[in-house]
């Protein structure tokens, strides 16, 4: 009697623990180790970069990584069909929070767009770019015909630009620009014909000449300027560029060393826990750092199109579209920007820039993009 009630302990023990083994089994852990090696680069990185600041940005930095990783699992844990079914519902309450910082928001970089807790604060248009591809996706993934047609566009696009035009409103333009890869990806993965983005070129050209004559201010026109000349204004809007180009271009092969690089040490290189911190990465750990960091990045997104192809379903799949084309386009223009090739904006480097709200959406959208793959075999 003995031996038959241990062996039937351990068949229930062993069917209690089925679930659990299958969740994990089902991980992609090549994106997950990925993500959180990303992350660990970046919190040595903030601490080189914040080393002769007022403040060592490490013990905040790593707050927001413990954060990060606990929003990636819930994000893991909750079904994107449940979702995709309150999507209408997360997206106001994204709207609501732009509209907030309106009233109770405070200033950060010209813009007011953050919403202060003590002496911490969290960016809502970060959270408004998930809630717009999850609504997108909801949206768009029950079209079910091969080619999307003007209603369908327009319809996607309003979606998506009503949180850009309070961004702009900020104003906080290159917040507002990174929505725009989620459309543009979730759009062409959703179906449209040639002729369609022909057109959508034409007016995005027409859009932006409109956008340098009435929507700039004269700061942001000063960096288009830098950027096509950093030598019309080498101590001014130049500077950082400048900077950024010697850090980059010290570190050699092998780079300078662990808090060794002059221009984070010495204070030349601004904004080098931020929207520089690549720069830092470069001088400190050189081209080989560098062919390293990409190569994780590199896993990342791959391993992300890979879970898009196998997603079960028309949602699942632009979900991940549209995610992987914001973090993809952050990590692209983020790496220009700091060798001269792009313009200067705020754009951060995902994963490894200092910043919350930025930490936390990227975790919550790595959360996402493995929650469709774990779902991939489940009926609904």
């Amino acid at each position: 009697m003995r031996n038959t009630s241990t062996t039937s302990s351990s068949v229930i023990a062993l069917a209690d623990a089925q679930p659990a083994l299958r969740y994990l089994t089902g991980v992609d852990w090549a994106l997950l180790v990925s993500a959180v090696a990303l992350a660990i680069v970046g919190l040595a990185t903030v601490h080189s970069a914040s080393a002769e600041l007022a403040m060592d940005y490490l013990p905040r930095q790593g707050v927001w990584f413990g954060l990060g990783l606990l929003c990636l699992v819930a994000a893991a844990s909750i079904d994107y069909h449940d979702l995709l079914d309150h999507s209408l519902l997360i997206y106001a309450l994204a709207l609501a929070g732009l509209l907030l910082v309106f009233f109770v928001g405070h200033e950060a970089g010209g813009a007011q767009s953050r919403l202060g807790f003590g002496s911490f604060s969290l960016q809502p248009s970060e959270f408004a770019k998930l809630a717009s591809a999850i609504l997108l996706s909801r949206y768009l993934g029950d079209i079910k015909q091969p080619f999307l047609d003007l209603k369908g566009i327009a319809t996607a696009s309003f979606i998506v630009l009503v949180p850009v035009s309070l961004v702009v409103l900020e104003p906080d333009l290159g917040s507002a620009a990174m929505f725009m890869p989620i459309l543009v990806g979730m759009l062409l993965v959703a179906g449209v014909r040639g002729r369609t983005i022909a057109a959508a070129v034409v007016t995005a050209l027409v859009l932006a000449g409109a956008v340098w004559t009435f929507g700039m201010k004269d700061y942001q026109r000063q960096r288009v300027v830098t950027f096509l000349s950093p030598e019309s204004d080498p101590l001014g809007a130049g500077y950082q560029v400048r900077q950024s180009k010697i850090a980059v271009g010290s570190g050699g092969l092998v780079g300078q060393g662990y808090m060794q690089g002059t221009q984070s040490q010495l204070r030349f290189l601004p904004a080098r826990h931020t929207d520089f911190v690549f720069a830092v990465l470069a001088e400190e750990w050189g081209f080989l750092g560098v062919v390293a960091v990409y190569g994780l990045y590199a896993t990342f997104l791959l391993c992300a199109a890979r879970i898009a192809l196998r997603a079960r379903n028309r949602a699942g799949i632009l979900l991940v579209c549209g995610l992987v084309a914001l973090l993809a386009f952050h990590i692209l223009y983020n790496t220009a920007m700091v060798v001269g090739l792009v313009p200067i904006t705020g754009i951060p480097l995902p994963f490894l820039s200092y910043g919350g709200s930025f930490t936390l959406m990227c975790f919550t959208a790595t959360g996402l993009i493995l929650g469709v793959d774990l779902r991939r075999y489940v009926n609904r």
